[in-house]
């Protein structure tokens, strides 16, 4: 996405890393803290689903709001009350997962690394609501886990994979891991295909810088599996990558006069 900062609004960008730093990054540290400690116990005794739509969605939206960064939604007719998704999206930033996590409209699971099992409050958190800790060196360890995950899920829950397995560090999209695809053919779940636009520019990989801006999440229509059998992982991987690569090709604009 280029760059439409007005020259108005240049000198308040200069000044934003004291926002960054002083308040934000502040502000992200105490409501995941908050958020951490409201989401075990309402999980333990309430439900795992009511935690992640009533602590993590809104975590997911404040951390946004609070950057700012305005989130614009495409294509959210394509997803179905109570249908459960395997959903693939591409992956740029850190950003990504607050932008998917609090305005998809899906109570989504993520699939992540092992290693954040030692992050303290994050790691309590996310095994609480049920997020799927994978081990990526051992993919019979990490398929088994996914697939017992997805036996516990009720209806209208989504498993977020993002299929490169790594955030593209030059905004390219990269080639897609097969696991998201063996999981929905497994499970019989349509793959609900997702494209964030712009997350980049906000905080691009390998960085902690962050500006405000504007990102487009699109929705693609879903993809189903129900016929499917694993002979065709790859061709469904294709598909996917196609779909999602679409989402972010550049949009004719129509000039108003």
């Amino acid at each position: 996405m280029t760059d439409s900062t007005s020259p108005a609004a240049r000198p308040l960008l200069a000044l934003y890393p004291l926002w960054q730093w002083l308040v934000y990054m502040p502000l992200v540290c105490l409501a995941t803290l908050v958020g951490a400690l409201l989401a075990v116990p309402l999980a333990v005794l309430a439900s795992p689903r009511l935690a992640n739509l009533y602590v993590a969605v809104p975590w997911g939206r404040i951390l946004c709001f609070l950057a700012p960064v305005r989130v614009e939604v495409e294509g959210r007719e394509h997803v179905q009350p109570g249908q459960s998704y395997v959903v693939v999206a591409n992956h740029q930033s850190q950003i990504d997962i607050p932008v998917i996590y609090g305005f998809c409209g899906l109570d989504l699971r993520w699939v992540m690394k092992a290693e954040l099992r030692k992050v303290p409050f994050i790691a309590q958190g996310c095994r609480a609501i049920g997020h799927i800790f994978v081990n990526r060196s051992d993919p019979d360890q990490a398929r088994e886990a996914i697939n017992t995950a997805v036996g516990r899920l009720g209806p209208g829950t989504g498993i977020l994979f993002f299929a490169e397995g790594t955030r593209s560090r030059s905004g390219q999209l990269l080639s897609f891991k097969k696991g998201a695809f063996r999981v929905a053919i497994d499970q019989g779940m349509p793959v609900l295909p997702v494209t964030v636009v712009g997350t980049r520019d906000i905080m691009p990989a390998d960085s902690l810088k962050i500006r405000p801006g504007r990102v487009i999440m699109r929705i693609h229509p879903p993809v189903a599996t129900d016929d499917m059998h694993l002979e065709q992982v790859r061709d469904l991987r294709d598909r996917v990558r196609q779909i999602v690569a679409s989402g972010l090709e550049p949009r004719e604009t129509v000039a108003c006069n």
